[in-house]
């Protein structure tokens, strides 16, 4: 509990930290949420009166120390574009998005896991090389290039699944999944692939695991029962620090499958200079790395009894 606490402590600078970068550098880019609102044809006295209207002809402090002190009554402001609360707009985003999130974790696991332990107990055969290529392959590729290929092959060339949209039925919800999933987990199978097999070749040189085999326990078993468990620490590291990378790949994926989430929402706020929204969002996903984290901190305990110690 002591280490939980001082996670949870962790999470109000770190918040308060990336608020603070992106606070101020998106008011040093070029552009005026004003003159985005009004368009090309807009006077300069107009541009004027909208910025005064939206407080943005404020002193940067001002606007920093107000914005604060909504933060501090849990308001994350209204949207300069659509005049909505932000809160409100991130609620209706973000389940889309950690859906595709955690579908896209499943299967970087689901694939990553097998393939580097096929790859350590077969070390130094043809199946090891060709995880560990095929490995290489995933991680070298981004995450929108899969996109497109996949949409390309198996919505276009075969109209297998949808290319776009999110389903009204659950089964079209899963199935608007498919591909997008895929296409944002299959960039981290190659990195959980490798840091499995070299953990399990480092737990199979333990002398627990020789003992077990010199029990006359099988490979399976021993793998099964004995080394897989500790070896998926590491394995559990790299998921929950790579959380936000695949975060960032469900926001692409959302952008090439023109799918709802945190991505069409900050993408369409970047265009407009929408202030708020990009800070709105940009503060939850934060907290979601962190509690993630958090959250695999806790599996240790689960994975490793000597942990909880």
């Amino acid at each position: 509990m002591r280490h939980v606490g001082s996670r949870l402590l962790q999470l109000v600078p770190t918040t308060v930290g990336a608020l603070v970068v992106v606070f101020f550098l998106m008011r040093v880019l070029p552009g005026d949420p004003a003159a985005a609102m009004l368009g090309t044809n807009a006077t300069p006295q107009a541009v004027e009166d909208l910025r005064s209207q939206l407080g943005l002809d404020k002193p940067l402090i001002v606007q920093f120390g107000d914005y604060l002190l909504g933060l501090a009554h849990l308001d994350l402001g209204r949207s300069l574009a659509l005049r909505t609360p932000v809160t409100t707009l991130v609620l209706l985003a973000i389940g889309p998005t950690l859906l595709l999130t955690i579908f896209g974790t499943l299967v970087s696991v689901v694939i990553g896991i097998p393939l580097g332990v096929l790859a350590a107990l077969k070390r130094r055969t043809w199946l090891d090389y060709a995880a560990s290529v095929g490995a290489l392959t995933g991680i070298s590729i981004p995450v929108f290039v899969w996109a497109l290929l996949l949409l390309l092959a198996f919505s276009l060339e075969w109209p297998i699944l949808p290319s776009a949209g999110a389903g009204d039925t659950p089964i079209n919800v899963i199935r608007s999944l498919i591909l997008p999933s895929i296409a944002t987990g299959v960039f981290q199978v190659g990195l959980i692939a490798r840091i499995t097999r070299s953990s399990l070749l480092s737990v199979l040189a333990n002398d627990y695991v020789r003992t077990a085999r010199a029990k006359g326990l099988g490979p399976t078993a021993v793998v099964a029962g004995h080394a897989l468990r500790n070896a998926l620490i590491p394995v559990l590291t790299v998921i929950g620090l790579n959380f936000g990378t695949l975060l960032g790949g469900a926001v692409v994926a959302e952008t090439v499958f023109t799918r709802p989430g945190l991505g069409r929402l900050i993408l369409d706020a970047i265009n407009a200079r929408d202030y708020p929204v990009i800070q709105g969002v940009m503060i939850i996903s934060v907290v979601l790395v962190v509690v993630l984290n958090l959250l695999t901190d806790v599996l240790y305990s689960v994975a490793d009894p000597r942990v909880r110690a």
